[in-house]
């Protein structure tokens, strides 16, 4: 079970990555000022339209490249992810803190900063992201001399 102290470690360890007050005054990580994951309370319309399906818990909301990795991702794990209309063209997918391990919690913030991140940000530090989420490391070690 993830909380939001496990989703503020993670993005905070990101290259160039800040917290801000989004909505309603819930927290959001930006990379250069592009929101990547954010706490996505759920409306009354959400939980209309989920029933008895409508998580009780915290929500993440968090950036993918499109909406076939969206749907993919439901697809593979509908006790995680899932998504309501109003993200409907939208290229993020929400996940249950309760029922994400950290293992995968780590993997969707890592891809969600890879989307929002600038290019060039993006090449300086990709190929140590993913040796990270290979390896569950919080950080590089340094080169043997």
């Amino acid at each position: 079970m993830a909380e939001w102290d496990d989703v503020r470690r993670i993005a905070l360890s990101l290259p160039e990555t800040d917290e801000h007050a989004s909505y309603g005054g819930a927290p959001a990580w930006r990379v250069k000022g592009k929101s990547f994951v954010w706490d996505r309370p759920l409306g009354a319309a959400d939980l209309d339209e989920l029933g008895d399906d409508a998580p009780t818990g915290p929500v993440l909301g968090a950036r993918v490249a499109d909406e076939g990795e969206k749907r993919a991702l439901i697809d593979d794990d509908p006790t995680v992810f899932f998504t309501v209309s109003h993200f409907d063209g939208y290229a993020a997918v929400l996940v249950r803190l309760e029922a994400v391990s950290p293992t995968l919690l780590r993997e969707v913030v890592v891809e969600a900063w890879l989307v929002r991140a600038p290019v060039r940000l993006r090449r300086e530090h990709e190929d140590a992201l993913v040796r990270r989420l290979a390896t569950g490391r919080r950080r590089e070690s340094p080169p043997p001399e």
